[in-house]
Order: C-alpha cells, then structure tokens, then sequence
C-alpha cells in the first residue's frame, strides 16, 4: 500500500480546494472539504488502489466491481452531485437527481478544477474540467438546473479563465438562494433535460 503517497495527494488536493474556496468567499466548506477522505473506509482502500494518475475508486471498480471508498464518501458530502439522489417525486417513479443548492454548486466546481489540476500536474490548463465532464454527462444523474448551471461555469471556465468564473461565482452563487440568470443556450439544455427525463 502507498500510505504516504494517497496522504500526499488527497491533502495537497484538499489544500487546493480550499484555496479556491477561500478566493470565492466559501471559506467553511473550503476548511472542511473532503475530510472524509481521512476516515480508515476511505482511506485504506485509498492506499491500497493508489496509482497517482488518477482516482484510486476506479481502480478499485475494476478490481472489485464497486468502490467501498467512493460508497462512503458520496453519502457524506454534498458537493457530489450524487449526495442528491433520490427518489422523483413527479409522476414519473424511479430515482432523480435533485437540484442542489448554490453553495455546493460552487464547491463542486471548486473541487473538479482541483482534480483536474491534481491529476493532470504540469499538463493542467482551463479547458481540462470541461473536457473530463464531457467524456460522462450523458451518464449523469443530475438535475436539470443544476446541470445547466454546471455546464455554464465550466464552459466560462474554458473560454474566459479561472479569474472571471472565479470572480462571477463570488459574485453571483455563492450567498445566493437563487441559480443565476443564465444565457438561453443553457436554459434550452435544462428543458431538453426535462423532456427527456418526462420520457423514460
């Protein structure tokens, strides 16, 4: 088991989320990010399946065919847009995601550019979060809104840097009840979402 290896990297990753936090003004979640992740259900398995190019939870898929780890540490923190998975309260059955609320949209992205930075190391630029969440969307679980909402900080992010989106999720998500005001593109997403979820 790499002991101090999976330590090394999942601490300078908690670290950088919370730098990030802390520049958008989210400066509790940003302390308390991830401490799950020192808990021995996730961190053994952390250790164990460690391989310092990518998240040890795949790993351990493949090798078991679920991740203990990532069972454990999605039931305990919001920022996975998983935490909000529940059962539809529509007329449709089954389980939806639910919208999340704006501080934990802010996080998650805080904690998507962190992974991406971590990962990647040297060969980071602005275009690889959105690059990696396009690779899984269609598998997404994910509300609607929350979903536009995500796409259109990433593709801010790919296109205008981290200082802008830095600077418009300080300014309009975070200490907001409500989603901002987005450009119509995105809203036609939402839509498409919910026509497609109203269809299965």
């Amino acid at each position: 088991m790499k002991i101090w290896k999976h330590f090394l990297t999942i601490t300078e990753h908690k670290i950088l989320v919370m730098r990030h936090c802390f520049r958008i003004g989210l400066y509790r979640q940003g302390l308390f990010h991830d401490l799950s992740k020192y808990m021995p259900s996730e961190f053994i398995p952390g250790c164990r399946y460690y391989q310092g190019y990518r998240s040890p939870n795949n790993a351990e898929r493949e090798d078991r065919g679920y991740s203990s780890a990532w069972l454990h540490h999605k039931g305990r923190n919001k920022h996975h847009y998983e935490y909000w998975i529940d059962y539809s309260l529509e007329p449709r059955k089954g389980m939806t995601g639910m919208k999340m609320p704006n501080r934990y949209v802010a996080e998650m992205m805080m904690d998507r550019m962190a992974a991406s930075k971590i990962y990647k190391k040297g060969r980071y630029n602005q275009h690889q979060p959105l690059c990696y969440y396009e690779k899984g969307k269609d598998g997404y679980m994910i509300h609607p809104e929350t979903r536009a909402l995500l796409e259109y900080l990433l593709h801010m992010l790919d296109k205008k840097g981290e200082d802008y989106t830095f600077a418009y999720i300080r300014r309009y998500i975070v200490g907001k009840k409500e989603y901002p005001r987005i450009p119509d593109r995105y809203k036609a997403r939402k839509e498409a979402g919910k026509e497609m979820g109203s269809k299965k």
